[in-house]
């Protein structure tokens, strides 16, 4: 299962990065906004920025919601960085963009998914991820990794190329639930990522570890 980061801030992707396991970057406006990223040519030298550091697919999201407008935006992010993937709204027009883009060489990732009936649309359109969110189905009371288990059945059954790619990660164990349910892919902040390293008993052990050795200088 590879392991991106959903996040703008260049620190944590470069620690994200440097703990060896990263494979991309996911990212939206609002991450964007949060780092203070605004205006159309910092938005791009960021993203640019991004593909520098990370050696793997790097997710941009359009803001439009028309076809012909998010098809000629999605081409200015693909053209940033061989490493881009569009990032589109899983709506009607977003469907027709995808299946264009992949007609055209560009390569998606369908965000804002809430069911299995949007992510086979997604598939049947041609992109590389679908992003089901997990913690806002969480959110509205509903269980999203039994949607994650949904969708990878469909997927395995019908041979759709499409990686599921878990979103909106709220936990380090949504990341294990995950890979128990054979997604092939997670986006998380950085803390869920470093909660995979912590256990009590590691700690205990460890420090055992070094009285001991302190012991034995």
């Amino acid at each position: 299962m590879k392991f991106f980061i959903d996040t703008a801030n260049l620190a944590q992707i470069k620690e994200a990065h440097d703990l060896g396991i990263l494979d991309g970057v996911t990212t939206n406006p609002s991450l964007m906004a949060k780092e203070g990223i605004k205006g159309n040519e910092a938005v791009m030298n960021h993203y640019k920025t991004i593909c520098e550091m990370v050696d793997g697919d790097i997710s941009a999201e359009v803001i439009s919601t028309k076809f012909e407008d998010i098809i000629e935006e999605g081409k200015k992010l693909a053209a940033i960085h061989k490493n881009i993937v569009v990032k589109v709204p899983m709506i009607k027009d977003g469907v027709k963009a995808i299946k264009w883009f992949t007609d055209n060489g560009i390569a998606t990732n369908c965000t804002l998914c809430f069911s299995a009936g949007q992510a086979i649309l997604a598939a049947k359109a041609g992109a590389r991820y679908i992003s089901p969110f997990i913690g806002r189905i969480d959110d509205s009371g509903w269980d999203g990794m039994q949607l994650i288990a949904q969708i990878v059945q469909i997927y395995d059954i019908q041979g759709y190329e499409t990686q599921v790619l878990a979103a909106s990660i709220r936990s380090p164990n949504h990341i294990i639930q995950a890979a128990e349910l054979g997604a092939h892919v997670i986006t998380s902040p950085l803390d869920s990522i470093l909660g995979l390293l912590k256990h009590p008993l590691t700690d205990i052990g460890l420090a055992k570890f070094l009285e001991d050795a302190k012991k034995s200088q």
